[in-house]
């Protein structure tokens, strides 16, 4: 028994008159309890306690110490309270990390609206494409695009990031729109040369036949914005995510082409350091990205907020 539960020790038997009863309420046995606080008197060098027939006293010393203790006992529980207070608002400093086209276009907006419900919580929204390790750069949590690998991580699937092939009115007029993945060799590709395989496209139709084909074109960036912005001007069929081109297909500036096979859809996931003991923070967060990724919410995003 440690001096913090010696101290509750003492004070039950105090207010109960009876080892029996304290160590009853305690869960411990009545040897243990007067054990215990028979040395706790050694310790001290000083009798806390009159024993008789009748049932235990506290003496004048022990009534002292019994005023000093009911104290740390107080400050004990309301340290206590306070952690649980801490642990179940959501508040304090909360890093996220995301890539750079997702976070500007899409988390940073969310996240905004999180924190107008929660006014005492503080982000720190680091926006990165490359790999970052979480535990190293005190990041609280992470928002990755891809299926994830075994790990020692905590993760939570939020959703699915479709991709569509897009591109400008102007450059269908003088290329016809492919009909089926073969029809792609003969255009212009407008290659993002982070993921969806680079130079290899690959497409499933409703049938789930898949064909991959190898692309090439005159502009290769791994910035989705920069691919977006060559798609806009002409220059070539571009796969993005949807979440990147919704608003120039919805202003006719890009226009989805064959749109009977699909490109691969990636898996949203939060990621976070432990998966035993996660923060209301970030718990609380993540229930709110949740709740944000269903559907076509892509189609939520507002015009003028995503450039």
């Amino acid at each position: 028994m440690d001096r913090v539960q010696g101290i509750s020790l003492f004070i039950r038997v105090v207010e109960t008159g009876s080892f029996s009863k304290a160590a009853e309420d305690l869960g411990i046995t009545q040897p243990t309890a007067t054990k215990f606080v028979a040395s706790m008197e050694k310790r001290l060098g000083a009798l806390l306690l009159h024993r008789s027939t009748r049932g235990v006293t506290p003496t004048e010393i022990g009534k002292i110490y019994y005023e000093k203790c009911k104290g740390i006992a107080r400050e004990i529980e309301e340290a206590d309270d306070l952690a649980s207070l801490m642990q179940s608002k959501v508040r304090g400093k909360l890093t996220i990390s995301s890539s750079v086209a997702f976070g500007r276009r899409v988390l940073m907006h969310s996240i905004l609206e999180f924190m107008s419900h929660h006014p005492e919580l503080e982000v720190n929204l680091d926006m990165d494409d490359r790999y970052i390790n979480l535990i190293e750069q005190g990041v609280d949590l992470a928002i990755r695009m891809r299926r994830l690998p075994d790990s020692s991580l905590g993760s939570r699937f939020l959703g699915l990031n479709p991709w569509v092939l897009v591109a400008n009115p102007k450059y269908l007029r003088d290329h016809p729109a492919p009909k089926k993945p073969e029809d792609v060799r003969n255009h212009q590709a407008l290659i993002y040369t982070t993921t969806q395989g680079d130079h290899r496209w690959s497409f499933t139709n409703k049938n789930n036949q898949s064909e991959i084909i190898e692309v090439k074109g005159p502009f290769t960036s791994n910035n989705l914005s920069s691919i977006l912005a060559a798609a806009r001007v002409g220059m070539g069929l571009a796969a993005v995510p949807w979440y990147v081109a919704y608003q120039s297909v919805k202003d006719e500036v890009l226009e989805p082409v064959m749109q009977d096979w699909s490109l691969p859809a990636q898996e949203i996931h939060a990621v976070f350091s432990s998966p035993k003991h996660v923060p209301t923070k970030v718990s609380q967060c993540i229930d709110w990205l949740q709740s944000q990724f269903k559907g076509e919410w892509w189609k939520g995003i507002e015009a003028g907020k995503t450039e």
